[in-house]
């Protein structure tokens, strides 16, 4: 009997004491093994919902470890640890662009770029020596202009003959809905002044003569575009590398392609495969234009073959609705403020949708019956509010899919007043490109010329969405535009532009607080793309994806945002950028 007692306290003991050592050693799982990387010294803004300011940051593999006070994060070092001095500057999770074309942004690297050209000499120098430097491509292509060095206007062929004679030559304007072109281009895709316009596009021609000026807009691009030699896979392959590294330098960790073909999915999963796409990409599907059982099953297959996953997925479908304010192409409520007599009395005076009604609320209702996001490009408050009433009208139709409803709005540069409390209401994400409302002085005036005053103060209106309970998800529409977040933080923050101009800020009533912007870009582009669980916000368990920037952004006065640089990149626990002069060790 004795003996028996003495076997039972003994396994008792032994029992007792394993229970105790899982204890203790679930107490002690984040402090006890390998520490790869610490942040210290730094203003650390967790970012979300929930957003507060810490010191320091702990990693582990390609998660944070723990976010704290400089003391208690110190306490992690050990001897293989890569310390970071943030030197007191910002530390944010890693940027995430909710809209741009990826590998066209990367292929925009070897191109001319007129964004930020503001004269016509400027413009000129940059074609020709990006010309000169490519003498033996057989065409020279670009991207970027706007109506500024034109005198408002538009350019002509014979600015670009000047410069490029020998060859053909198309450069895309900052929007990518118009072209410029030279006479050699024309010619190639025989486009004279008998030439008629193309459904829904319009070849630009001299009043006098009839003759086409080497201005093309929206379907008529194509015209041009359909004889540039298409890039191989290789080549756009390559462009994936230089815009991987472009986005690292600007403190990128997370991409959404707004748009971009469907063969470039494959591109993304051998990088993903050979470990070498040093971004996450979501990347959508561009709906047909009518959406049969067919083009469903389409769709449905894709998004099986690249299902959720932290590097590489897809899971929305995009429809594209109007075009933009600059070209008359946006689809207006009321006609634009420039058309006047019996112009302003046709269907084109106030932009024409690319969809009839009805056809847009019977796709959206399949798609969101199929389970998919939406990501409806819309640009005037036509387009804004039409898209609004065929996700209300998915709403009343379907059943809540599994995962939740999250349909999105891309551009939203102009909305009806009556439409920004619609975005909260129906939990519709507002993704908006806050650069691409920048307001030089050709931009405002263009705005005032072609929609009045009255609507131009509801132009990018993400401070009256935001304050409606709206959620946003802000991007660079890259390469139409900078793919600096910075750049786009203070558009969103000032309403001015980098030199600070209109004073006071563009409508500055729309103007957002900082960490509001900051989660814009971060968190709520996270939960644009379904993945908010892993990414967006600096907590333990998350992904390791953060930026160090170069000073304090959350003291420095908001007119310096646009001049702070990133001073290191992290990117899934591992460090990927880091600027000249940025501290590690």
């Amino acid at each position: 009997m004795a003996a028996r007692l003495t076997a039972y306290v003994v396994v008792g003991i032994v029992a007792a004491t394993l229970i105790a050592g899982l204890i203790v050693g679930a107490q002690r799982g984040d402090t006890d093994g390998p520490v790869d990387v610490i942040v210290h010294n730094a203003k650390v803004y967790t970012a979300g919902p929930d957003g507060t300011m810490a010191e320091a940051v702990a990693i582990r593999g390609n998660q944070i470890l723990r976010v704290g006070s400089e003391r208690e994060i110190m306490r992690l070092r050990r001897p293989q640890t890569s310390m970071i001095d943030a030197k007191g500057a910002a530390v944010v999770p890693g940027f995430n662009d909710a809209h741009l074309d990826f590998i066209a942004g990367g292929l925009s690297l070897d191109r001319v770029d007129l964004n930020g050209a503001d004269t016509l000499d400027e413009v000129q120098a940059r074609i020709r020596t990006l010309a000169t430097a490519h003498a033996d491509s057989p065409w020279v292509l670009g991207r970027g202009w706007d109506s500024e060095p034109f005198s408002g206007g538009l350019p002509t062929r014979q600015q670009l003959d000047a410069i490029v004679p020998d060859r053909p030559a198309q450069i895309v304007s900052h929007d990518g809905h118009t072209s410029w072109v030279n006479t050699r281009a024309l010619k190639l895709a025989k486009i004279t002044r008998k030439t008629k316009d193309p459904v829904s596009g319009t070849i630009v021609r001299d009043s006098r003569t009839g003759e086409p000026t080497g201005v093309l807009k929206e379907a008529a691009v194509a015209l041009v575009a359909d004889h540039v030699p298409q890039m191989t896979r290789a080549e756009r392959a390559s462009a994936l590398r230089a815009a991987i590294g472009e986005a690292q330098r600007h403190g990128i960790t997370s991409v959404q392609n707004a748009t971009g073909p469907a063969s470039d999915f494959e591109i993304y999963a051998d990088a993903r495969r050979d470990g070498d796409l040093g971004v996450r990409v979501f990347s959508t599907v561009s709906a047909p234009q009518t959406l049969t059982e067919s083009a469903l099953a389409d769709l449905g297959r894709i998004g099986k073959q690249y299902p959720d996953d932290p590097l590489f997925k897809t899971g929305a479908v995009s429809i594209m609705l109007d075009g933009v304010i600059e070209a008359h192409s946006a689809a207006m409520l009321e006609p634009y403020a420039d058309v006047d007599g019996a112009a302003a009395l046709s269907i084109e005076a106030a932009g024409a949708p690319t969809i009839a009604a009805d056809d847009l609320n019977r796709t959206v209702r399949l798609l969101d019956a199929g389970g998919w996001q939406v990501m409806t490009h819309a640009t005037g408050d036509r387009a804004v509010n039409m898209a609004l009433t065929a996700y209300e009208h998915a709403v009343r139709s379907n059943p809540l899919p599994e995962r939740g409803r999250r349909h999105r709005i891309e551009g939203v540069e102009a909305i009806d007043g009556a439409d920004v409390p619609r975005f909260g209401a129906l939990g519709v994400i507002a993704s908006m490109q806050p650069g691409l409302g920048s307001p030089a002085e050709s931009r405002m005036d263009l705005w005032s010329r072609t929609v009045g005053p009255e609507r131009s103060s509801r132009a990018w209106s993400y401070g009256s969405i935001s304050a409606t309970a709206g959620r946003l998800a802000f991007g660079s529409d890259w390469p139409g535009a900078p793919l600096s977040p910075m750049f786009g933080l203070h558009t969103a923050v000032t309403r001015t532009t980098p030199e600070g101009l209109p004073e006071g800020g563009w409508y500055p009533s729309e103007q957002m607080a900082l960490k509001s912007a900051i989660d814009a870009y971060t968190f709520g582009a996270a939960w644009a793309s379904f993945d908010e669980q892993r990414k967006g916000t600096l907590a333990a368990g998350m992904l390791a994806d953060l930026v160090v920037l170069s000073e304090d952004i959350f003291e420095a006065p908001p007119s310096r945002l646009a001049s702070t640089r990133v001073a290191v990149t992290i990117f899934d626990g591992r460090i990927v950028y880091r600027r000249n002069g940025a501290e590690t060790n």
